[in-house]
């Protein structure tokens, strides 16, 4: 894709969503930070949450901190595009955010797991699943081991849980082996681009 941005046409489109999944330890987020460093236009989805702020976490910036009786609320209205409890406490993506940066052209990136892609794939079918897989599974542990934060048990259960759901990748719409960063980064934003050169969203720019 070279030097081109695509928040260089968000005047001319609506924005669209991508939604990155892949096991532990791949490097979702640090290919995320790239994408996000070499394109201010691109917006990233902030998770809402019920468990309490780490030290130095900022609420709207690392996530949107709510009660357990407001995010329920917010569950029953509908506010989430997917959400999922784990280890007690409840993480969810907030549909306003993620409709208001369309609108404004933007594309948003979530990183998410395996089960909230799926839901807001029922609900929103047109949203783009990239899924980042490691070169190798002796890789990824390799990966996982040498961030030294967890011990070899927890190390072996994500592996284990990353080959579980390594088949649903087959139904994503694309798949991106994180070989190298700069290699990751370089497809996924190429897949970006392709999206938006569809021939009904081109077609729509210039007009009848």
């Amino acid at each position: 894709a070279g030097n081109f941005r695509l928040g260089e046409m968000c005047d001319m489109r609506r924005g669209k969503t991508f939604i990155i999944c892949g096991p532990s330890g791949v490097g979702k987020g640090t290919v995320v930070a790239r994408l996000l460093a070499s394109d201010p236009s691109l917006y990233f989805s902030v998770s809402a949450t019920t468990r309490p702020p780490r030290p130095g976490e900022e609420d709207g910036v690392h996530y949107h901190f709510l009660t357990r009786e407001t995010f329920q609320e917010w569950v029953e209205a509908g506010d989430f595009l997917e959400y999922a409890q784990f280890v007690g406490n409840f993480y969810g993506t907030p549909r306003l955010y993620v409709d208001r940066a369309m609108e404004q052209g933007r594309d948003v990136l979530l990183d998410i797991e395996i089960q909230g892609a799926e839901q807001i794939r029922q609900k929103r079918p047109e949203a783009v699943r990239i899924y980042v897989a490691p070169p190798s599974w002796e890789e990824l542990e390799r990966r996982l081991v040498g961030r030294g934060t967890e011990d070899m048990e927890k190390v072996r259960s994500r592996l284990a849980r990353g080959r579980e759901e390594f088949a649903a990748a087959r139904d994503f719409d694309y798949f991106v082996i994180n070989d190298t960063v700069d290699h990751a980064v370089d497809e996924v934003r190429a897949i970006m681009l392709s999206e938006h050169c569809r021939p009904g969203e081109r077609m729509e720019m210039i007009g009848p």
